[in-house]
This record gives structure tokens, sequence and C-alpha cells, in this order.
């Protein structure tokens, strides 16, 4: 059954929605003893932020015209700065290898020192 709405009355029950999840946060809030029901409130007032974005996102774009803001942020781009230089003879998947070699022997050698009863148990 679809029932006509105005926008403006739309736009009303989307307000009561916010003010209505913001005061019952609130008040989980303010009367809980425990920390899950402090977390439930949390959320309800989550909810109520998220429905506030929602009713004044059309004020926000039109105000700030982020149709023309959005686009400038989606091109900014990360460029990676090249690492050293290993020398000629070595590619970078073998210097790769090579490091996850010593990382993994170095790990290695620092479980066999803790392991109970071994030969570096009492170094250092």
């Amino acid at each position: 059954m679809d029932i006509p709405i105005s926008s403006r009355d739309f736009r009303c029950l989307q307000l009561a929605c916010v003010a209505l999840s913001l005061v019952a946060g609130s008040i989980i809030i303010g009367v809980s003893v425990s920390k899950a029901a402090a977390a439930m409130g949390g959320i309800f007032i989550g909810a109520a932020s998220l429905g506030l974005l929602i009713l004044a996102y059309p004020f926000l774009k039109a105000r700030f015209n982020l149709d023309h803001i959005l686009p400038t942020i989606g091109s900014l781009r990360i460029h990676p700065q090249p690492g050293p230089d290993h020398g000629e003879g070595i590619s970078s998947t073998n210097s790769n290898k090579e490091g996850a070699r010593s990382s993994l022997s170095t790990v290695s050698r620092t479980l066999e020192k803790l392991k109970p009863g071994s030969r570096g148990a009492g170094e250092g």
C-alpha cells in the first residue's frame, strides 16, 4: 500500500527519528550500569548521527558544492619513492627473498634461545 507523502513531511519524519534515537541513546547511557548497555546506547547515538548526516547531506552538498570538491580529492595519488639501489647484478625479487630468509633465520635463532634447556637460554 503506497501512501503519498510530501518531501517536507518526509524530512520531518527523518528529523523525528533522529531526535528519538538521540534521546533514547542518551537515556540508555545515562541509566546504564554495565558497559554492554552503554555500548547499546552508543549504537543508538551513532545511528542518530548517521541519520542526521543523511538528513543534512542535500544542504551540505548545495552549500559547499561537493560535486566540485570530491573529484579533486579523488584525483590525489600517492607516488611511492624508489627504494635504495641494490646493485646491478641483484634483482629486486632475489633481494626480497634473501631479506625474508635472513629475517626468518633471525626469528628461528631467537626462538631457539627462548626454548628452555637450549644452549642460548643462559646468554644475555
